[in-house]
């Protein structure tokens, strides 16, 4: 028998273990999780070309639908007596600001009318006082109102610019200054009408999980707390994934790797119904490690994180990546920080406000910036206010 034949047959035996792991990776990478995970988002494995279009669809019809009952319950809600909404009490634990303007497409959606009516239903989950104080800074500087805030002033605070502000606002600034002196305007306000202990923006579109103020309390208990800028709640779901150049991600995968290996080796002497004769080894802990790693990646980091979830001492707080405003946490005095900061620089596109303020959390002396995973709020937003929209839009 010639040579190459007989390595090839010794190796091809099920015994081998080179036999063995190649069985077990084709098995798995190409017939189970291709199977589990071709209608999972955030999975490599999904089938954009089957389900995303639909998939697409029937999230627009979710929040379409979200959106027309909480306009109903909007309508029919009794309103509060006026001296409440006259007076933002002084020095509350958190303050919630909610960023709203008009838009111009997506109106039948009420993406702040969504958000107003989930705060409401859960900002009183804290016992006998309410979780935060809500304020609604309204930034629209156009010539037609806003009317999903002007439906809300009689149940929340409402602030606005004077009519001469908004003209200055509104004068030769782009889209991207426009909006970072929006954001300006209201950690501003919000500082002077109540001086807050922490603040929390939202923006309009940025509806609360059911657990956000009982994991907030949890972050602002934390040391962090009292080391950060900000802590961002929320990171597309799209750019959680392992293989990133952010550090700790990849010590997080080699980390989990090595825990999943050790105990898939340590489980084969218990429970082994194919036989393998792999064994609590450098080289076998190396392939196992790589084989979890692959398997953890593909899967999509997303859906590990969403385990997390079962207590608000499991989420994650992690150092900040560049990308996205619609939820943070400003401990202490730290908005108005921010909002100078802010100030100090001007926007454009490639240097909207959250790369601005990031970049400033790395390059200040004593500033620091985190995230918190898995996230807090459900980015609802379809359609922006500030910028150009497909006709139908997709989730990826």
């Amino acid at each position: 028998m010639p040579r190459w034949k007989s390595i090839f047959s010794q190796h091809l035996r099920w015994s081998s273990l080179v036999t063995q792991a190649l069985a077990l990776s084709v098995v798995t990478f190409c017939v189970v999780l291709p199977l589990c995970c071709h209608r999972l988002l955030y999975s490599y494995y999904f089938v954009k070309s089957m389900y995303l279009d639909s998939m697409s669809e029937d999230v627009l019809q979710e929040s379409l639908q979200r959106g027309q009952d909480a306009l109903r319950f909007w309508q029919s809600a009794p309103a509060p007596t006026a001296s409440s909404l006259s007076h933002v009490p002084q020095h509350p634990e958190l303050l919630v600001t909610v960023v709203t303007a008009r838009r111009n497409e997506g109106r039948d959606f009420h993406y702040l009318l969504q958000v107003m009516r989930e705060l409401s239903s859960i900002v009183g989950g804290c016992g006998e006082r309410p979780c935060a104080e809500v304020l609604l800074c309204d930034v629209e500087s156009g010539s037609l109102e806003n009317q999903d805030a002007k439906l809300l002033e009689a149940h929340f605070r409402v602030v606005r610019r004077s009519p001469q502000e908004q003209q200055r606002n509104w004068d030769q600034v782009n889209t991207f200054e426009r909006e970072k002196r929006d954001y300006v305007f209201c950690l501003r306000k919000g500082w002077e009408l109540a001086k807050p202990r922490n603040t929390v923006v939202l923006e309009d579109d940025a509806l609360p999980r059911r657990d956000f103020f009982s994991v907030v309390k949890d972050l602002l208990a934390r040391r962090v707390a009292l080391q950060t800028l900000y802590i961002k709640l929320y990171h597309p779901e799209r750019l959680q994934r392992y293989w990133n150049p952010e550090p700790y991600r990849i010590l997080e995968w080699v980390g989990l790797g090595l825990v999943g290996a050790t105990a898939l080796l340590l489980s084969f002497p218990y429970w082994n119904p194919f036989s393998f004769s792999f064994t609590l080894s450098a080289s076998h802990l190396l392939f196992f490690t790589l084989y979890v790693m692959a398997a953890a990646e593909l899967l999509g980091r997303h859906y590990l994180l969403e385990a997390r979830r079962v207590s608000p001492q499991l989420y994650a707080v992690s150092p900040a990546t560049e990308c996205c405003t619609p939820a943070m946490l400003f401990p202490g005095n730290a908005s108005l920080r921010v909002a100078d900061y802010l100030d100090g620089s001007f926007c454009v596109k490639g240097n909207a406000k959250d790369m601005v303020i990031y970049r400033m959390s790395r390059t200040v002396p004593g500033e620091r910036s985190h995230s918190v995973e898995p996230n807090l709020i459900r980015h609802i937003g379809a359609y922006s206010s500030v910028r150009s929209n497909p006709s139908r839009p997709k989730l990826l």
